[in-house]
This record gives C-alpha cells, sequence and structure tokens, in this order.
C-alpha cells in the first residue's frame, strides 16, 4: 500500500512538471511565431528543441509509471481469483499455530508457486523477512537416495554438507529464536515416497517437539514449511497428512490443502464482476466473452495459462511479471 502512494505521488508530480514544461513550450512557440528577429528566433528554435526534448523524456517517465501502476492494480485483482477453499484452508491452521507445515499439490501448470506466494504475502508477509531457505529437489538426481536429501539441506542453511540431522535441525531451531523462518521445498514429486517419509519424521517432527516446548517462552515467530508438488502425485502417498484443523492436531503432523483444480467459469464471472474496478474495461465490459476467450486460450481454466490469458488481454506480459510478483 504504501509502495503505491508513494508510486501515485511520484506520478502526481511528474505530472506536475510535464504540465509545466507543456506551458513553457506553449509560450515559446508564440513567441517565434511572432519574432522577426534572426537571431532571437534561432536561439528560440534551440530552447523549443531542448523543450521538446525535456516534455518527450516526461511522457516517457509517465507511460512507464502508469504502465506500474496498472499492472500493479492487476495483480490486486489477480489475488482474488480462486484458490478460495486453499485460502480458507491456510487461515484456519495459520491463525491457531505459529508453526505449521503444508502441502501445496496439483498438476503441472497448476499455479502452484503462484499460491504460494498469494498465501504467504497475503496472510503471513512478515514471514518474507525472515530467514527464508530455498530447497530445489529436482536438483537432487536420485529419488530413492535420502543422504543425498540430507546434503543438500544441510549446504542450504550454512552447515557442512555431511552434517548430521541433529545439527540441522539446531540450527534452524536457532534462527527461529529470533526471527521467522520459512522452509520451501519444490518439486516434492522428485522425491521418493521413502525419502518424502524421512524428511517429515527425522526432520520435521524433530524440529516442531523441540520448538513446541519453547513457543510459550519465545515472542510468536512463525516456523513454516512448504512442500511444493507440481506432479499432483503426492497426495496419494501413504504419508501422513492431515486436511482438517480439530482438537487432536499437531503441528508436527503436515497439512494437505485442497487439490487445485481448473479455475471454473463461475469463478472467473464472480472475480470479473467484483474486481471490474481494478481491471481495464476491455476485460469487463463484454464479461461473457471475456470467460469464453479466457476458457479458450488457458485449456479450460487451467491456472497458470489463465494468468497468462487475462494479464495477455490486460496488456500485461505474464512471463516478465511473474518474477516481480512471485518473490518465493
Amino acid at each position: 500500500m504504501y509502495a503505491d502512494q508513494n508510486l501515485h505521488h511520484k506520478r502526481q508530480a511528474l505530472q506536475q512538471q510535464y504540465d509545466l514544461v507543456a506551458e513553457k513550450l506553449k509560450r515559446l512557440r508564440c513567441d517565434y511565431a511572432i519574432m522577426a528577429d534572426t537571431l532571437v528566433r534561432f536561439q528560440l528554435e534551440k530552447q523549443i528543441e531542448q523543450t521538446e526534448a525535456e516534455l518527450n523524456s516526461l511522457d516517457e517517465q509517465l507511460q512507464k509509471l502508469e504502465q506500474v501502476l496498472s499492472d500493479g492494480k492487476l495483480y490486486r485483482a489477480l489475488l482474488r481469483l480462486g484458490y478460495q477453499k486453499h485460502t480458507l484452508a491456510f487461515r484456519k491452521f495459520i491463525e491457531a499455530h505459529s508453526i505449521a507445515a503444508f502441502l501445496i499439490h496439483g498438476s503441472p501448470d497448476y499455479g502452484q508457486r503462484w499460491l504460494l506466494n498469494r498465501l504467504v504475502v497475503q496472510y503471513v508477509p512478515s514471514v518474507i523477512t525472515g530467514k527464508i531457505v530455498r530447497i530445489n529437489l529436482s536438483r537432487i538426481a536420485r529419488r530413492s537416495d535420502t543422504n543425498a536429501l540430507w546434503r543438500e539441506l544441510g549446504g542450504r542453511v550454512g552447515l557442512d554438507r555431511q552434517s548430521p540431522i541433529v545439527e540441522i535441525v539446531e540450527r534452524v531451531y536457532q534462527w527461529w529464536q529470533t526471527q521467522n523462518v520459512l522452509l520451501i521445498f519444490y518439486d516434492v514429486d522428485f522425491l521418493s515416497e521413502i525419502s518424502l517419509k524421512d524428511l517429515i519424521r527425522n526432520f520435521w517432527l524433530p524440529l516442531t517437539i523441540r520448538a513446541k516446548k519453547a513457543v510459550s517462552q519465545t515472542s510468536d515467530f512463525k516456523l513454516l514449511m512448504f512442500l511444493v508438488d507440481y506432479d499432483g502425485c503426492v497426495a496419494s502417498w501413504n504419508v501422513p497428512f492431515t486436511e482438517k484443523l480439530d482438537t487432536t492436531w499437531q503441528p508436527e503432523q503436515p497439512v494437505k490443502l485442497p487439490e487445485i483444480f481448473e479455475f471454473s467459469e463461475d469463478e472467473l464471472s464472480n472475480w470479473l464482476e467484483f474486481t471490474a474496478d481494478e481491471l481495464p474495461i476491455k476485460l469487463v465490459e463484454q464479461v461473457d466473452e471475456t470467460i469464453q476467450i479466457i476458457l479458450k486460450n488457458s485449456d479450460n481454466g487451467i491456472p497458470e495459462p489463465t494468468l497468462g490469458e487475462i494479464c495477455r488481454l490486460s496488456d500485461c506480459n505474464w512471463y516478465e511479471q511473474e518474477e516481480k510478483w512471485l518473490r518465493l
């Protein structure tokens, strides 16, 4: 919000400067039109050229700033599209506990990373300022080699790659004593079922058990872990996930968020209606036509192609914005 306010102030200042320079150019041209003296006309020509260049520069700056503001409005609108069940489940757990692990899962191109960023940015933004450990499990070539997992994890937390698991747990625990900690395991579908069980049993379980004992004695720092499945296979594994928050749930048991599905026609219709003020007019003046175009060009609502098509229709390049919008 503060960033948007700063951008609006900057645009206002640029517009005022543009108006002043435009008025100066107008006066110079009037003076040139009535001036008979050759030397003075030559001087006015040079001033007009310089002022025109300054005005063009200000115009380019204004156009770029307008595009940034437009892209920002579109981003905020996209944060309200779909994933209602996922956000509701996440909020229930995160508002009740400061320690939790979550499985985000779905078929390829279903917006797993988008959902991860959306959940964190919207509901636990303070975590981004803490310690973040990102682990891309596709780097581990042999799915059944659990030792490769521990070596990768040890290196990512700043320890020797041969460090025992107990030291890895201790390092993360010590971090959590003074700051929020966010652990992200991308591509958990690259692991074997046994390796994922080992990760939960030998890393997450002892970490959460120790953290729970100290939680009443520390500040309310978050300790969160995300397991991101891009293939949609992990949910069917024999791994002790839970799906509902009840009185028996403990943080050592990872939460399986709902599977990600396609955006429905009703979801798109409701979204276009309720975010109309934040979207380009051409998207909302013919809602039914817009929905059919989006569905046609997104394989009937697959999330990532849908986001890309909405951006295209809004004169915004999804691929250029993706890395700006997705901080995790």
